[in-house]
């Protein structure tokens, strides 16, 4: 009896050495969470019949995040774990964030098991819910005619009226107009074309807006005013504006939202300048944000969700079990997974 009292003693010892020495050698290991030995005492008959190794407890403690420079290299911030679908089709878990594009457009870590997160619809709205492999759908994108134009500014209160009499106006003729902005648009086919808003003061908290395309004047004319605060009090909706610009593309027709504007004793000075139009673009890259979300990144400088990543934390995180390459399987012990996006519920991000 006291010879299988000392072997227990001995085996116990052996199975902590295992347990530190897995510690030390992952101690470089992405992701890895390191394990302890926890011990239990063997009474045969209200005497001591040894030791034994009760169970190894996992610790999931946060570690320090360190800047790799790849943008799709992830770190948790708080409870959860990336899902990942092996080959086979079973469900893996882990906290190591070194993921990659693979030659078929899945966002893949290097055991090559894919990423899990909401898709997106054919409009790229996020499908909250639907949980399947990452993938970056669109290699490019199309050009895209601008539709509106976001416009807001300060047009100086202490500017000088213009007779517009005596004094029309004249894109040539800076005296005939206060200030002038410009704005790149875009056709049908992703050509580039300058528009060129003039401000013109004709009275006490009165101006008139002129419009040129390319250089071209065009007939448009917008009468703005303002109250005694400075405020926009028309126009009060967008103003259309049409042009053709003879090159193949369909003849151009977008809003401009004035929204915002200002009349105030200071220098004109414009605070928002935003078309929503676009050339063309080819896939350059991809990146993910703080929130998970799956970006494609074109060379016209356009961005496009293509999902968002996904976590997953447990009831009993300490019954996963450990796996290969890092990552854990649910079991019993664990209960079901709580899925959802970064941030929410009891989620990290």
């Amino acid at each position: 009896m006291s010879f299988n009292i000392a072997m227990s003693g001995l085996n116990s010892t052996s199975q902590e050495l295992n347990t530190i020495s897995n510690n030390i050698a992952n101690v470089s290991t992405v992701g890895f969470k390191s394990s302890r030995a926890e011990f239990a005492a063997v009474m045969n008959g209200g005497m001591g019949g040894g030791v034994e190794m009760s169970a190894v407890s996992q610790s999931f403690n946060g570690a320090n995040m360190v800047m790799t420079g790849r943008t799709t290299d992830l770190a948790i911030g708080g409870n959860g774990f990336f899902v990942m679908q092996d080959s086979d089709g079973s469900t893996l878990y882990s906290r190591a964030g070194m993921f990659n594009q693979d030659k078929d457009n899945f966002i893949v870590n290097n055991a090559g098991h894919r990423l899990q997160g909401y898709n997106v619809d054919a409009n790229g709205n996020v499908m909250t819910g639907s949980v399947s492999d990452l993938q970056v759908k669109t290699g490019s994108v199309p050009a895209k005619a601008t539709d509106s134009v976001d416009f807001a500014a300060n047009l100086d209160a202490g500017a000088t009226p213009i007779d517009t009499d005596t004094n029309p106006f004249d894109p040539e003729d800076s005296d005939s107009y206060n200030s002038s902005y410009t704005t790149t648009v875009y056709d049908s086919l992703g050509n580039e074309h300058t528009m060129t808003q003039y401000f013109v003061k004709t009275g006490e908290n009165e101006w008139e807006v002129h419009y040129s395309m390319n250089g071209d004047v065009q007939n448009d004319v917008t009468n703005m005013t303002f109250d005694t605060d400075g405020n926009l009090t028309a126009p009060t909706g967008a103003i259309t504006l049409n042009y053709d610009p003879e090159n193949g593309a369909s003849a151009m027709q977008f809003d401009i939202s004035m929204s915002g504007t200002t009349q105030f004793g200071s220098d004109f000075a414009v605070s928002t300048n935003r078309s929503d139009g676009h050339t063309a673009g080819e896939l350059t890259g991809i990146s993910i944000d703080e929130d998970g979300y799956l970006f494609a990144n074109y060379s016209n400088g356009e961005q496009m969700v293509q999902g968002q990543v996904i976590l997953a934390d447990f009831p009993n995180s300490g019954g996963l079990v450990q796996v290969s390459d890092t990552a854990w399987s649910a079991t019993q012990a664990s209960g079901q997974p709580l899925v959802g996006a970064p941030g929410t519920g009891t989620l990290g991000c």
